[in-house]
């Protein structure tokens, strides 16, 4: 039964924590505070920004706690952002790539994508390429990507419907950002190992929490119902904060709670639907991310 309790000292650590200003994100970043890391929330809402960083700041903790501006639906805001950090930060210990939308009304990012897989995978991956080369210089730096068990849920990645090509099915193109989420942590973590860098890429879920992210979905509460537990944010987060700090983490693998489907419980490994793992399917993600972004891992 791990917990916070169990996350090793975070001093001298510095973090990255994308769409922490709330729910799974928010107590991301409070728990590496409190554990001494110097964190830095990176989201679009400046005025949500600094209500976090102010309610975090009354907190006892051994770290230290900012925001920078990240609008991660638009590829020029992540280069700025990207460029504004490197500016002020010589190292990068954690990048928790957390941020994320879900069934959304149909709509497009700045660059052309469907909002979920564009702000989902497309503006991470851009986010993780900008922020490479400090990371490589960092020892023992970790990237921790969110995905959900609905990547188990979409047979593949339709890359002829990444723009809303196709008639607009929200829980279908969910599914598909969170395989390509996945699928990205496991890719990253095979191009790391070949390139020699000491970097672990890992994936997280949250299993059921009851956070802002669910605000599209109707019927919320007999949705929860029908789960044999729903968990609130603090206890959603252990999954990321495990394999952000946990020295028993292994580069490539998932993690998520322990319980019945996964829906609840503390940190274990999880399982990894089979086209995640399918390095065909990876190699053909990254190759399309690149040509889509003109944004090529050093």
């Amino acid at each position: 039964m791990w917990t916070i309790e169990n996350i090793p000292n975070q001093s001298d650590k510095t973090a990255i924590v994308t769409g922490a200003n709330a729910g799974i994100g928010y107590q991301t970043a409070l728990a590496l505070y409190e554990k001494g890391a110097d964190v830095i929330i990176a989201a679009r809402d400046e005025d949500k920004m600094k209500m976090a960083v102010e309610k975090i700041s009354k907190i006892s903790g051994n770290g230290s706690i900012s925001y920078m501006v990240l609008d991660l639906g638009n590829l020029k805001s992540v280069s700025d952002f990207a460029s504004d950090f490197k500016s002020k930060y010589k190292k990068l210990d954690l990048l928790i790539n957390n941020a994320g939308v879900m069934v959304p009304p149909a709509g497009k990012t700045v660059d052309g994508f469907e909002l979920q897989f564009g702000i989902n995978f497309i503006g991470h991956f851009a986010l993780t390429c900008y922020l490479y080369p400090l990371l490589k210089d960092t020892k023992d730096s970790r990237v921790v990507t969110l995905s959900s068990g609905a990547h188990k849920l979409t047979d593949t990645i339709d890359f002829e419907n990444v723009r809303l090509e196709k008639p607009y099915d929200a829980r279908s193109s969910y599914a598909m950002s969170k395989l390509a989420d996945i699928t990205f942590a496991i890719e990253l973590q095979r191009r790391i190992n070949t390139k020699g860098d000491h970097i672990i890429s890992v994936s997280s879920h949250p299993g059921v929490t009851r956070t802002d992210l669910q605000r599209h979905l109707d019927n919320l509460e007999e949705r929860f119902a029908a789960y044999p537990a729903v968990m609130e944010a603090p206890q959603g987060a252990l999954s990321t904060l495990y394999a952000a700090t946990s020295p028993d983490i292994t580069g490539g693998e998932y993690y998520g709670p322990d319980g019945e489907g996964e829906f609840s419980g503390f940190p274990a490994k999880a399982s990894i639907g089979e086209n995640a793992k399918d390095p065909n399917l990876g190699e053909k993600l990254w190759r399309f991310a690149e040509n889509s972004t003109n944004l090529f891992f050093p």
